[in-house]
């Protein structure tokens, strides 16, 4: 399934129950006497108007009221921050630590984008013309369409370095980016970007051009004014491009230097639409070319200009290096030294100091060396790279829906969210440039093994993201840039939904590492402070969690939001988004009665976390709050199995309204305009019974990727059979996310819906089921030997597939197929696809 396709995916989400009438209200008016001004009686007819005005005028204030209160006491409880003091105002998160993340490759994106941490930032980006199928293109922003042989941040420590490589159609770009804080510079520091242009020449025809066109800019959100360096630019005589002033860094230059004979060109714009900044460049262009014959900038500029875009022509191949100096109006500025210092030669060293650096950490921090072969390392070191370098900053409102159903004709039925900031990893940077909840939890186990200060920044900003009831919107899409990649009608949130806890997953392996030692002294005493702050958040997560989603027996849980009403007719299988596993299969007829599996073990996975902080605080159990009961209740198997096990099959289950005969079959459809389609709309066979749901998968091992199996248990050995059952998940290049032999087994959902979670083999859930594997090969018991064997084949297999698509495609990607072990979907997928570092380390979560 193409990237575009998911986009829809991600963002449908669809709820079970409307809402109830707020407006139907009665209200009443008591009759009186009325008298004028001067005490004199007013006449019975005038008498009667005026009661009927003042009952009319009552009727409509007493609506007003009421609406007035269920729109700013009911339903604005939803965006109603939580009621504690935020973590990001923790100490450890000012200071140096806030100075030393302000600058960033944050617009992730952009093929490059640099700003600060902060709402009003000054922006920088690159574009360059490509050349496709005979054709120029601006390139900006990552598209799919673009059809890059390769890009993503092969190197990058998530601070003050980065490098990058750009392959379009015989042209090769390398960024790198390098921040200093010296003796002058204002807050946050100078950086520097170094972009080398060359040409694969068995790709590249000379009918394209000898040269290249790079557009680099800057953009003030703030509305600041830019500055031009000189009437006409020459960099032979001076290094300035641009300078401006803030508040935040002071006076500012930009400066460009290189050894290359380069020509500039620039133009100025005044906008406040800065998520399409190409666009007024390739009106400038196209301008000047129809008018002078000539695609080169005006060389003009708006009044009060906050947009500046220099062209940089050189002849291949060229370098070409651009600093920002920040603080120029200190008295210690030292502005030509710290440009000498951010270019050139000394530019050389400290890049490939930086470089050296981040080699050794990755061996440090992972042990690859040790593990794989030099290929494997290569690829690692990409998956941390690209996955720090994806980090984004945003700042804007998310939109709740109202609602409990989504009604794509109601696009303004939603609530605003507070403004609210997030710092976050992404999954995707052409496809899903922002925050997910459920990946993020999966990203942070890369992530707090090589920054545990990066990690509890990200973890606290999402954290502080939580309402008043212990609800996180599972999508961030604010602002801006953002909000222009998804369609309306799927940019709001609802609250009634939840989403798999996985920061649980990062918390619980940061609190082991706390428990063997694994940090020092000062990282041990900020994350305490840390978890001390972030506890009253997450135990309102926790109980949002296990009250809003429980079932109908004691200690059974399911999804709310899967599709319902109109949509029924038209999915084979009604999603479930909630779950993050989209059309993974469920119970054919979505009810209360359902039972999911894999929501029960999350419920436990984050009960067992909450039980290891509140020991590690040393923190009493609250009435109503003991967690350690609930990890037992959850944990005990022989309840699990009653509600879940079917002793025949030796397998878990989820449990549901459901039917087997449903199919899906054109029917011709009459409009409104007595116009005819055909459309592809769901036929029940038979009516659906309350049952175990027969579909293994993914799914059905939750309960052995949580280690509530005992390892000398006949069910474990029943989970070994059926996870290495080539007829049913098994696979040269790891488990498929559906077993073959499953009805809806690579089946599209509904006529544009293309098979998802339904078996192709995904990097996260393999990961998971590697980890129990690796658990159980370290347990006593009858199966240890048999499942040594498995652990070693199935990770052999993962890393192979892994990265002989990278060496093909130069991608990570979002899925692989089963039966070719090809990458698919969206890429680069340096979301939870870089956990295969982890795979490579084996390093794993534990309980």
């Amino acid at each position: 399934m193409i990237g575009a396709e998911r986009t829809t995916a991600r963002n449908r989400l669809r709820s079970s129950s409307p809402e109830p009438d707020a407006d139907s209200l009665h209200e009443s008016s008591n009759p009186h006497t009325g008298r004028s001004k001067h005490g004199n009686s007013i006449p019975l007819f005038e008498s009667f108007k005026i009661k009927a005005l003042i009952a009319i005028t009552f009727f409509f204030i007493t609506l007003f009221l009421i609406r007035h209160f269920f729109n700013s006491v009911a339903e604005p409880r939803v965006v109603t921050p939580f009621p504690a003091p935020k973590i990001m105002d923790l100490p450890q998160f000012q200071g140096e630590h806030k100075e030393s993340l302000y600058w960033g490759t944050y617009r992730p994106h952009l093929y490059l984008g640099i700003r600060a941490r902060t709402p009003q930032s000054l922006m920088a980006g690159l574009m360059w013309i490509g050349v496709k199928d005979g054709s120029n293109h601006l390139r900006h922003v990552c598209k799919h369409e673009d059809e890059l042989s390769a890009y993503g941040w092969i190197k990058h420590n998530g601070r003050d370095y980065g490098h990058q490589v750009l392959v379009d159609h015989g042209l090769i770009l390398t960024t790198e980016f390098l921040k200093s804080n010296g003796d002058g510079s204002g807050f946050g520091g100078d950086w520097a970007v170094r972009i080398d242009v060359q040409i694969d020449k068995s790709k590249w025809n000379e009918e394209f051009g000898k040269g290249g066109q790079l557009f680099f800019y800057l953009a003030d959100e703030g509305g600041n004014v830019l500055d031009v360096g000189r009437e006409k630019l020459n960099i032979r005589e001076s290094s300035l491009l641009a300078s401006g002033s803030r508040t935040d860094i002071g006076d500012w230059q930009l400066h460009l230097k290189s050894t290359d004979d380069l020509k500039l060109h620039y133009s100025g714009f005044h906008t406040s639409h800065f998520h399409n900044l190409s666009d007024l460049v390739e009106e400038n262009l196209a301008s000047q070319t129809r008018n002078h014959a000539q695609m080169q900038l005006s060389d003009s500029i708006d009044d009060s200009p906050n947009v500046l875009v220099f062209q940089i022509i050189g002849g291949f191949p060229f370098t070409t290096d651009i600093a920002l100096i920040s603080g120029t109006d200190s008295e210690s500025s030292s502005v030509e030294e710290r440009v000498n210092s951010l270019t050139g030669a000394s530019l050389s060293n400290e890049l490939k100091y930086k470089e050296q650096t981040f080699d050794e950490k990755i061996e440090k921090t992972f042990n690859l060396a040790e593990k794989v072969d030099s290929e494997s390392i290569s690829v690692g070191k990409y998956a941390v790279g690209s996955l720090l370098g994806g980090i984004g900053y945003f700042y804007g409102q998310s939109k709740i829906a109202q609602s409990r159903t989504l009604d794509h004709r109601e696009h303004d039925a939603y609530l605003s969210y507070w403004s609210a900031e997030l710092y976050t990893a992404v999954p995707c940077r052409p496809i899903f440039p922002r925050g997910f909840l459920w990946d993020e939890g999966f990203h942070q186990l890369v992530i707090w093994r090589w920054d545990i200060h990066i990690s509890l920044d990200i973890i606290g900003h999402w954290l502080d993201l939580m309402n008043i009831d212990g609800w996180i919107p599972r999508e961030q899409i604010l602002g801006a840039e953002a909000l222009s990649k998804i369609p309306e009608e799927y940019v709001p949130q609802h609250p009634t939904n939840a989403n798999p806890p996985t920061l649980f997953l990062a918390l619980r392996g940061i609190v082991n590492g706390l428990n063997n030692d694994e940090f020092n002294a000062t990282e041990r005493s900020e994350i305490s402070l840390f978890l001390e702050c972030a506890f009253s958040r997450l135990e309102a997560w926790f109980q949002w969690l296990n009250t809003t989603q429980s079932g109908e027996q004691m200690s059974s849980y399911y999804w709310r939001g899967r599709d319902n009403g109109t949509t029924l007719d038209l999915n084979l299988n009604p999603q479930t988004l909630s779950s993050g596993l989209d059309d993974y299969p469920r119970a054919s007829h979505p009810s209360s009665d359902e039972r999911h599996l894999d929501l029960r073990c999350w419920v436990l996975l984050a009960a067992q976390c909450m039980h290891s902080i509140e020991e590690l605080l040393n923190k009493e159990t609250k009435p109503g709050k003991d967690y350690g009961s609930t990890v037992k209740l959850l944990s005990d198997q022989e309840l699990l199995n009653k509600m879940h096990f079917d002793d025949e099959y030796g397998a878990y289950f989820d449990f549901g309204n459901h039917t087997e005969e449903v199919r899906l079959e054109w029917k011709e459809l009459k409009a409104e305009n007595a116009h005819v389609t055909r459309q592809l709309v769901r036929e029940v066979l038979e009516s659906p019974v309350l049952r175990l749901v027969p579909h293994i998968g993914y799914v059905n091992f939750f309960p052995f990727m949580g280690r509530i199996i005992p390892s000398g248990s006949w069910i474990l050995e029943k989970q070994l059979e059926l996870i290495s059952n080539r007829s049913l998940l098994w696979s040269e290049y790891g488990l498929r996310s559906l077993a073959e032999t499953s009805s809806l087994y690579m089946k599209y959902n509904n006529e544009h819906d293309a098979p998802y979670w339904r078996g192709s083999i995904w990097i996260n859930m393999n990961y998971r089921i590697l980890s129990a594997l690796h658990h159980y090969s370290k347990e006593n018991g009858p199966y240890q030997d048999k499942v040594k064997a498995m652990y070693n084949e199935l990770r052999t297999n993962l890393i192979r597939n892994i990265v002989r698509n990278y060496q093909q495609t130069g991608f990570l990607w979002e899925q692989y197929d089963q039966i070719k072990g090809s990458g698919k979907g969206a890429h680069p997928f340096t979301g939870w696809t870089s956990l295969a570092v982890l795979i490579m380390a084996e390093a794993y979560d534990k309980i």
